[in-house]
């Protein structure tokens, strides 16, 4: 076993002394752990035996309510709870009439979407924390489809009385709460097929700055969408590429037919909310409950509509019809899935990672767990069951959340309450809504999505942090802005899936150099007091190696040596070709310093050309000829000059390699050997180690000794061998190609060869 031994000789200092190891020495200190890999059929026996036990852990994975609801402190909490749930049902309520306006389904189909997903997502969801209901870039890609699907010149009909066209709005509406509720269900479909296969990684791909960039430009598009209802103007709904720029030249067309009334009760009430907003903010460690503005002045706005009669004198538009009540269940139309399931796939991706990473934010906050495959299982019943009774996806508001989380809530019961206030509202107050302006609505959507125009100010902090970054987060924006928003969120995942390809594939690489009296190395051009060890090169390269960048890797390391292995081999067969024949023409001499001679007339000189020629026959006298390459020659024998001995391969940063890669590092290690550069590899993880052993990495030729556990020990080695090796390497070379008629006799030779190995035996 290998000695060890640390001397603390202050606080700060260390000192370890141990054996060089190897993977060869490594081997024979440390005996490995044999792993056993469980069989297929073992594994589905494992997972699939079901004991009370195990029936019981599953019962509570799948219904978490049951984990949570016996602990409940019920005279502790749920008074924070209750006033909890009672904030945000208001702000709920006035939220779904305004969200369902995005969806471009009648506002009261916004309340059934602020209720029944709640009533699942109680049993089955693991946050404590969010509110589940609808959400302003949710509900404007499932209006996206609906305009798609269900547009008003499908619903144009034809009065031969008044020989006029009008819009058929009771069958459009039909059709288009048909279209929302039946995406609602293919989603919670796909959700639930996701959880149960465990694919809660998927929203990974989903990084922080690509949701952002989506969310910044969903609310540009949300914001000229409501635009149109503050202005009250007539104009077409259009969907597709390019539509938000279409959509904002219509605007402009017929901005001269605004609507005063409306505009008036909008900005006031953009403005209300705003300013509130920011109050309830910056004062929130001092109020308990927030001020909820948005009741406010959806009470108020609506007693001026009706004692005004706004829509009468002022042809402004207004709610018109709430339901009140509930709705029986539909059956989904089976055959419309089809033609929506391409967008209901990112829409359910996107609305699942909205409400995890929100969800998360909570968890940390509050020091508990919420379980990423069983939240894709909660929205995929909750979409399943609210599609069934006519409602649109739900996710998770950012800023009915923020409600329940400010006035105390704490567990899942505030939702419940919340869903209580909003039955109150589809049972009895919904009516006395009607004579709400539109207007108003849009101006609380637009108040809603302050949070996410403020998301601009990443762009300055993130270029400063990552480039990378900041580029998906601009292209992801600018797509989502100019295409469907369903095309953009899936240009910007490709992109940012091509930035990932693009920093592997193109990865950084470095020369190390030792900090004087460490074992610590670093890259030479980052710091100052940093000493390449002479004739050695450490290489750092800092990717996982695979198809795609091994020949990244091979012109990294033919750049930090300073040549090509390959030309050089190439250069040194016809440096002997040429020696060789200079020598039967006894115009050379061979002595301890190199070998010298007289100078040679063209006719000794051989063009590159001609010396390829021969090249396979060459190459294996080369190979039996060692010798110093760096020694004297004389002018006209051109040898390129070889620095180095040895390059050490850092693998520190290399977490996989793949079959390419392995005959890439063999290829690599073969071209230096040829030219008697020695090649380390030091740092390496036991995977990379079991991938080169499954691959045939090792040979003959390549062997575990030249694997080193840390780059340090390699460097000790390769300086321990050298030492060894310190004689004249020209003698070897002399050896093999003195004819008997040089200056220095075989014999000779032969001794001072055989005295020198008696010393390096010795050593």
């Amino acid at each position: 076993m290998a000695k060890e031994m640390m001397d603390v000789s202050m606080c700060n200092d260390y000192n370890v002394t141990r054996t060089i190891y190897s993977e060869t020495t490594f081997q024979e200190d440390n005996e490995k752990t044999q792993l056993v890999k469980k069989s297929i059929p073992q594994k589905l026996k494992d997972n699939c035996s079901c004991t009370p036990a195990t029936a019981r852990l599953k019962l509570k994975q799948f219904f978490p309510v049951l984990n949570w609801l016996p602990k409940y402190r019920w005279k502790e909490w749920l008074v924070h709870d209750l006033i909890s749930g009672l904030c945000t049902g208001l702000v709920g309520t006035l939220q779904g009439l305004a969200f369902a306006l995005l969806a471009e389904v009648p506002v009261g189909y916004g309340l059934y979407s602020s209720f029944f997903p709640i009533l699942t997502y109680f049993f089955l969801g693991t946050s404590k924390h969010i509110s589940i209901g609808p959400f302003p870039v949710i509900c404007l890609m499932v209006g996206q489809v609906v305009l798609s699907l269900a547009p008003d010149e499908k619903f144009i009909i034809t009065n031969s009385t008044l020989n006029e066209t009008l819009i058929d709005y009771e069958a459009r509406d039909a059709a288009r709460v048909l279209i929302s509720s039946n995406l609602s269900f293919l989603i919670g479909i796909i959700q639930l097929v996701l959880g149960a296969l465990q694919f809660g990684f998927v929203v990974r791909y989903l990084g922080d700055p690509l949701v952002r960039g989506f969310t910044t430009a969903a609310a540009v598009q949300v914001l000229i969408s409501q635009i149109k209802l503050i202005l009250n103007i007539p104009s077409t709904n259009y969907s597709g590429v390019l539509s938000m720029v279409y959509t904002t030249i219509d605007i402009f067309a017929h901005i001269g037919q605004t609507n005063f009334a409306d505009l008036t009760a909008g900005l006031i009430t953009l403005v209300l909310c705003l300013v509130v907003k920011d109050i309830n903010e910056r004062y929130k460690h001092i109020m308990r409950i927030p001020i909820p503005i948005e009741v406010i002045v959806a009470i108020v706005a609506t007693g001026i509509s009706y004692g005004v009669n706004l829509e009468e004198t002022y042809n402004a538009a207004i709610v018109k019809n709430v339901p009140s009540g509930f709705i029986p269940p539909v059956a989904p139309d089976v055959s419309l899935f089809p033609q929506i399931i391409v967008p209901a796939f990112s829409i359910g991706i996107l609305a699942y990672a909205l409400a995890v990473s929100l969800g998360k934010v909570y968890a940390i906050k509050y020091n508990y767990e919420i379980d990423g495959n069983q939240e894709f299982i909660a929205f995929g019943v909750s979409n399943i069951f609210s599609g069934c009774f006519s409602c649109f996806c739900a996710t998770t508001a950012l800023s009915r959340s923020a409600v329940q989380e400010s006035t105390g809530g704490k567990t899942q019961i505030a939702g419940i309450i919340t869903a209580a206030v909003v039955m109150v509202s589809l049972l009895s107050v919904g009516k006395y809504l009607e004579p709400l302006q539109k207007s108003v609505l849009a101006a609380i959507v637009i108040s809603n999505l302050k949070g996410m125009f403020w998301q601009v100010v990443d762009v300055p902090r993130l270029w400063r942090q990552s480039k990378w970054d900041t580029a998906i987060w601009l292209f992801t924006c600018f797509a989502s802005l100019l295409l469907d928003i369903d095309l953009g969120l899936l240009v910007g995942i490709l992109f940012g899936l091509l930035t990932v390809l693009l920093r592997v594939q193109y990865p950084k690489y470095s020369s190390l150099g030792n900090v004087p009296g460490t074992d610590i190395y670093k890259d030479i051009k980052k710091y100052k007091y940093v000493n390449e060890p002479e004739g050695i090169k450490i290489i750092q390269f800092s990717s996982p190696i695979f198809y795609g960048n091994v020949e990244s890797l091979k012109e990294g390391i033919k750049l930090l040596v300073g040549f090509d292995a390959v030309r050089v081999f190439n250069k040194r067969l016809k440096a002997q070709r040429k020696i060789n024949k200079l020598l039967k023409k006894t115009k050379l001499a061979a002595n301890e310093n190199g070998i010298k001679g007289n100078q040679a007339t063209d006719d000794d000189s051989e063009s590159d050309d001609d010396m390829d020629d021969d090249y396979g026959k060459k190459k294996a006298n080369y190979m039996n000829m060692p010798g110093d390459w760096n020694a004297e020659f004389p002018d006209t024998v051109s040898i390129p000059v070889v620095s180095i001995h040895s390059i050490i391969l850092d693998f520190g940063q290399v977490s996989f390699l793949d079959v390419v890669a392995v005959d890439c590092l063999k290829g690599i290690f073969t071209e230096f050997q040829r030219i008697d550069v020695d090649v380390y590899i030091a740092e390496y993880n036991d995977d990379v180690l079991a991938q080169l052993e499954s691959c045939g990495f090792f040979n003959e030729s390549i062997k575990t000794d030249f694997l080193f556990l840390t780059i340090h020990d390699a460097v000790m080695h390769i300086e321990k061998q050298k030492k060894r090796c310190s004689t004249h390497s020209v003698l070897d070379m002399t050896l093999h190609i003195q004819e008997p008629s040089q200056l220095i006799e075989m014999k000779d030779l032969t001794e001072l060869k055989h005295s020198q190995n008696l010393q390096d035996q010795q050593e």
